[in-house]
């Protein structure tokens, strides 16, 4: 078994705490560091460069899936797992689109884990029944996928980390101190939002952050 440094990151304490128990059982394997959401987890992955980050795909203020995104264009060592409730073809799609290589439901992680990290360690994938042939071939190296796109216009990174934060309910002052930016600048952003995919409410941005995964139900 190789050596690693891993990352965890998961919104619940107690799956956290269960998973560090767990791997820290592995000789020469230490749980680095550990993240409640996708932006602490990004931020994370770029001060500590773990060898593995598991992460969960439903987290506050920055999801899984895009806390992917980031890691792998930031941290070109670490390899994402993806630790998940979800158990779909099109969720398994989106993984692979995110640049993760490994797919793990946790309800299988007492069974598939530590050989899913081991895997990942030797830069190999590691994928649990949710995925066929066909998905491995069409996108395991097909990172750049493009993205949702609306009204034939393509959403961007800060677009995405902002439609998030609005369908999660947050106000445009909280999205502006979550980002870093001023309220000014958090407004233009909705308005652009709003005009380039032809949204009339908050419902419609919902309901498009559910359909396109940017919020995890």
């Amino acid at each position: 078994m190789s050596e690693a440094r891993l990352m965890i990151a998961d919104d619940h304490a107690i799956v956290r705490r269960g998973l560090r128990s767990l791997l820290d059982t592995q000789p020469g394997w230490e749980v680095c560091a550990e993240a409640s959401n996708g932006r602490e987890a990004v931020d994370k992955a770029a001060q500590f460069k773990p060898d593995v980050a598991v992460i969960d795909i439903g987290m506050p203020q920055l999801n899984g899936l895009e806390a992917t995104r980031q890691i792998v264009a930031k941290v070109a060592r670490t390899e994402v797992l993806i630790l998940t409730m979800h158990q779909s073809e099109e969720v398994a799609r989106e993984v692979l689109r995110a640049g993760a290589r490994g797919y793990v439901l946790k309800s299988d992680a007492d069974v598939h884990l530590i050989a899913a990290i081991d895997a990942l360690l030797n830069h190999k994938p590691f994928l649990t029944s949710a995925l066929t042939d066909l998905v491995l071939g069409d996108y395991l190296n097909d990172w750049t996928s493009a993205e949702p796109q609306a009204n034939g216009r393509r959403v961007t990174t800060r677009e995405r980390e902002i439609i998030q934060l609005l369908a999660e309910g947050k106000s445009n002052k909280e999205v502006a101190v979550a980002l870093g930016i001023s309220v000014r600048t958090a407004e233009a952003h909705r308005a652009n939002i709003y005009h380039k995919l032809g949204f009339g409410s908050l419902s419609d941005l919902v309901r498009y952050a559910i359909r396109n995964r940017i919020t995890m139900t």
